[in-house]
């Protein structure tokens, strides 16, 4: 027998083997409720591609999503799936800093890691063990997947001209993770609303400014409606990372096969999901610009040195919680060292 004919019977007897363990599996039905609506691009989009690759290659698991607020709302998701009210849901672990001041870290942190570097930390380096642990350590009774990571988003769509760090002083805005802390630092009155809530908060003007996300999602949010002036860059979110929560009972009850099903097509949904999220936003900007008004603005290298000064001054806070520091100190080493490589490899900006 030759070299072809071993490899098509090796793989008819995988797909023999597969199909006959699939036989044996207990059916399992997820059902997730989401954070995000799932027509926004990069935020909700990559949960029904999550749902059609993982149904295509394991028969035995079905998805069910369900859109905001329709069975459980927004901000109580990991409640509902540590709990059991649900067996799984779709958010980003920013939303839970206020349970735990390290979930926000695997969200996303001020001035980096860009996607490439997240990706990185979490995958080869402790970033996925520290995750589950965090979870553990509080007693949540859920297993987390990284499931989506998002692109750089804006910095925030203002009322009014940002010329320096005093304009901040008194400004009510929606800010969201570790970023709220940086501005509260530099005298801004934060509050963190859901998508779904922001529009109207800003046309009543129960706040005067707001960040949400990458600039094709606020396009169709509408937000250029009401403030006229989006900044750049999204300092405080250079990639976001989206988790996929599931019930520890439920996961445990689960067979290899399909836990490996969830874990694999969740990284490769990582992938899927950071295209997509690219691939839009220059069409988002130049519609902005040449058809709704918006006056596209860049952070003058003051404004970035206090967001970063306002930074440094915001950890220390932070690590006074024992949880967040050990995080911190691990991403922080894992940081440095990925210097060597980042500032030698990449292009100047």
């Amino acid at each position: 027998m030759n070299i072809k004919n071993i490899t098509i019977a090796t793989t008819l007897s995988l797909c023999v083997l597969s199909t006959a363990g699939l036989a044996q599996e207990k059916k399992v039905l997820l059902k997730v409720p989401t954070t995000f609506s799932t027509n926004l691009i990069g935020l909700g989009t990559p949960l029904p591609a999550f749902k059609k690759s993982l149904e295509s290659i394991n028969s035995t698991i079905k998805v069910k999503i369900y859109e905001p607020k329709k069975l459980v709302a927004p901000f109580e998701i990991l409640d509902a799936v540590s709990s059991g009210k649900v067996n799984a849901g779709w958010s980003t672990a920013g939303y839970w800093k206020g349970k735990m001041p390290a979930a926000a870290i695997f969200s996303s942190v001020p001035f980096g890691p860009e996607a490439p570097e997240f990706f990185a930390w979490l995958y080869e380096g402790n970033g996925l063990k520290l995750y589950q642990k965090m979870y553990d350590d509080a007693k949540y009774n859920v297993h987390v997947t990284p499931c989506a990571i998002n692109s750089p988003e804006t910095a925030g769509w203002f009322r009014k001209e940002i010329n320096s760090p005093e304009d901040l002083k008194g400004l009510k805005m929606r800010f969201f993770g570790l970023g709220a802390d940086v501005m509260t630092k530099l005298g801004v009155a934060t509050s963190l609303l859901p998508g779904g809530e922001i529009f109207s908060a800003l046309e009543k003007g129960v706040i005067d400014a707001s960040e949400f996300s990458i600039p094709a999602v606020d396009k169709r949010l509408g937000f250029y409606k009401i403030a006229k002036y989006n900044y750049f860059p999204g300092w405080h979110q250079q990639a976001t990372v989206f988790e996929l929560l599931i019930n520890k009972k439920t996961w445990n009850n689960m067979s290899q096969m399909q836990q490996n099903a969830i874990s694999l097509t969740c990284k490769a949904n990582m992938t899927a999901s950071l295209a997509e999220g690219e691939a839009a936003q220059g069409a988002a900007i130049r519609e902005n610009i040449e058809k709704n008004g918006v006056i596209v603005k860049k952070w003058t290298p003051e404004m970035l040195n206090a967001f970063r000064g306002a930074w440094k001054e915001a950890l220390v806070d932070l690590k006074k919680d024992s949880t967040f520091n050990d995080v911190w100190k691990d991403l922080s080493t894992f940081r440095e060292e990925y210097k060597y490589w980042s500032n030698l490899a990449f292009l100047p900006r």
